[in-house]
């Protein structure tokens, strides 16, 4: 094993470099009917593992290259198990495993704190995931679900998120965790920012607190998305720019800045599609029905 250097914004990293070309298929091919041998089970968790190894490589190399892990060899910190959907049938309220050929174990889904539609079958669910401690069962909505729900028009706030629409009326959605999670960063950043400059203990703290907002702000940007999906068929957003709002005030535009209007739009886009989601003139966007 050779080593090769890539570089990404002024950092170099040591990429691993094969005497044999593991995307290839002639070596996948090797690899699995080494693995076949002896094996008593399905030949499709040898397949299973197979996907899941390289997709764990192919993410590492990403991240390494981007600066985001270390050299040290990806490994898998849990024990867990993906299941290939030609390996399910789902009957009834249980899910049928293929263990062996023509042996299966059956995994009781009536505990599952979720509804599955009437209407989905085993080509409805994604590759459940199995761990020691539970099971992760992905489940593929039609885009049908989403027909019967209101239009909601949403305004939005500093610390809230409004929408209106005839059939629900007024709901608000509290914000107020999103922004504490920028405030109570944006005070730490301060605390060191000073120091940056000529110091690069200080620089890598700068960084780790940067990032950390990043992680924190996103879960609850995905959280707030989650709401208005389940209660909208199609969502109307204000068309808001920051550059016209910004004032005299630093108080009021370090609030501005911080917002997270557009990335909860980028959310909403992902989920529902573009077609689902409009931006309305924020002078009439609560008469959007």
């Amino acid at each position: 094993m050779g080593k090769e250097e890539a570089t990404r914004k002024k950092q170099w990293r040591l990429l691993p470099k094969y005497k044999v070309d593991i995307h290839s298929k002639e070596y996948k091919k090797k690899l699995r009917e080494s693995l076949l041998e002896d094996w008593d089970y399905a030949a499709h968790w040898v397949d299973s593992a197979i996907k899941t190894a390289y997709s764990i490589l192919k993410s590492w190399r990403k991240n390494y290259v981007k600066g985001d892990r270390k050299r040290n060899k990806p490994t898998a910190r849990r024990l867990f198990a993906r299941v290939k959907q030609t390996l399910i049938k789902l009957e009834g309220e249980k899910l049928r495993l293929t263990v062996k050929p023509g042996e299966h174990v059956y995994l009781d889904l009536s505990a599952r704190y979720f509804k599955l539609p009437s209407e989905v079958s085993s080509a409805g669910l994604g590759e459940p995931i199995i761990t020691p401690e539970k099971i992760h069962l992905p489940v593929h909505y039609e885009d049908d679900a989403q027909s019967g729900k209101p239009a909601v028009a949403w305004d939005f706030n500093l610390l809230s998120l409004d929408g209106y629409s005839p059939e629900t009326a007024w709901v608000k959605i509290d914000t107020k965790k999103l922004a504490s999670v920028h405030i109570s960063f944006f005070e730490k950043r301060r605390s060191v920012q000073r120091k940056a400059s000529h110091s690069k203990k200080a620089k890598r703290v700068l960084s780790k607190y940067s990032k950390r907002e990043r992680n924190r702000a996103r879960k609850h940007q995905l959280e707030i998305a989650r709401v208005v999906q389940s209660m909208c068929g199609s969502v109307g957003l204000e068309e808001l720019k920051k550059q016209g709002m910004y004032t005299r005030s630093r108080v009021w535009n370090r609030r501005i800045s911080r917002s997270d209007w557009r990335s909860v739009k980028r959310i909403l886009v992902g989920r529902l599609g573009e077609a689902k989601v409009k931006e309305l003139d924020p002078y009439c966007s609560s008469s959007y029905s």
